[in-house]
């Protein structure tokens, strides 16, 4: 791998004073595939020296050895609404409450949700010409309700709305502290979960660990940010290539969209310890990133990884290990994905009716906490 300074990494060339914090601010895809193309490892200079990687034996170093890359220090800490439960929790107290928490969120314990939340998803199939965004937002948001409350709402769902809207837009808005917004959330489920019908997600959550309000608030906003634009994004391509509304595909059309738009496109930990790389010693205390977007569109992993192709998720075909990691991977492996799973594949089957159209919109990428469409795109269901 080339350097350009003794013993450091390669890096994008920097703004003078700023570094590489306002290109990252501004367009950080552009920044990061700028420093893919220096290497499979790269520094940027943002408000601290920070390392960034994307090649499956890099991902296999972050994701697995969890005593060094730790959370704490993460951006997760810095974002309100990651900040607590067990996405942030190291050490040894992590694998317990992992533990705890993963019964009632195994796919085959989720199974027993899919009628609920078929039914939800048929109370709001639009009927009219519809943004899928906007769709997707409100769906989830029932879905989640349901899911986690049983029937209900337990939940103002204005304020739930409230709570989830900066989730739809672009950096640093999701970032920015809301307080008031926050002391509301929480008193509204501490509420909700102190009465959730045993059998749901909260009443789980309640009767396994401590601090279940916070556990359960990271989650809603976890399970609503990557499952709302999931699901608009693949509502998208339905309507771009229709021979995958089949509900037989839906698994695998999931699956490529998860691909070309990973939920946690950028992900990071913090070093507790130095750790030798490629020849090159990374500090203890040093910021470093997982890029699954670079990894899913590496064309040495992914043949034209800018085409939505479900096939390569199909039986018998092999993925690169370690080369796809949507939900992270490793014990740290995203505690809502079977759930994410579910309702993404649940949403779905309506619409696998051959009726569905896109009318017009503008699908490119922007950057939030997840990758979110630039502009509207609207859809119809023809008769």
């Amino acid at each position: 791998m080339r350097r350009t300074i003794a013993g450091r990494f390669p890096a994008p060339r920097p703004q003078p004073i700023a570094g590489h914090l306002g290109r990252f601010g501004i367009d950080p895809l552009a920044l990061i595939e700028e420093g893919a193309r220096l290497g499979k490892v790269f520094e940027l200079r943002l408000w601290r020296r920070a390392v960034v990687g994307y090649s499956p034996d890099w991902n296999r170093l972050l994701l697995k050895d969890t005593a060094t890359f730790q959370s704490h220090g993460s951006l997760s800490q810095r974002t309100p609404y990651l900040a607590g439960g067990v996405v942030l929790t190291d050490g040894p107290e992590h694998r317990p409450r992992r533990a705890s928490l993963n019964p009632a969120f195994h796919a085959r314990a989720l199974e027993v949700l899919r009628d609920d939340l078929r039914a939800v998803v048929a109370e709001r199939l639009p009927r009219e010409p519809f943004e899928a965004s906007a769709w997707a937002s409100g769906t989830v948001q029932a879905m989640l309700q349901r899911a986690f409350f049983g029937t209900g709402p337990a939940l103002d769902p204005a304020l739930l709305n409230s709570f989830v809207h900066p989730l739809d837009q672009p950096m640093p808005a999701p970032l920015l502290p809301r307080p008031l917004l926050f002391r509301r959330m929480t008193a509204a489920l501490t509420e909700a979960v102190a009465t959730a019908p045993e059998g749901s997600l909260a009443a789980h959550v309640r009767d396994s660990v401590d601090r279940s309000v916070e556990e359960v608030r990271v989650s809603f906003a976890a399970g609503y940010d990557t499952t709302t634009h999931t699901l608009a994004w693949a509502l998208w391509h339905l309507t771009t290539s229709p021979r995958w509304a089949d509900r037989e595909a839906l698994p695998h059309v999931v699956d490529e969209t998860l691909r070309m738009y990973p939920v946690g496109w950028l992900g990071s930990r913090e070093t507790t310890a130095a750790v030798p790389y490629d020849g090159v010693e990374i500090p203890a205390k040093t910021l470093v990133f997982y890029a699954p977007w670079l990894t899913h569109h590496d064309p040495d992993l992914w043949p034209d990884p800018h085409r939505f192709e479900p096939d390569r998720f199909a039986s018998g075909n092999t993925l690169p290990a370690w080369g796809y990691i949507p939900f992270a991977a490793g014990v740290r492996t995203c505690l809502g994905a079977h759930l994410a799973r579910l309702m993404l594949t649940t949403a779905l089957e309506p619409f696998c009716d051959g009726r569905l159209r896109a009318i017009g919109g503008e699908p490119e990428v922007r950057t939030g906490l997840t990758l979110l469409p630039r502009g509207e795109m609207h859809l119809t269901r023809s008769a």
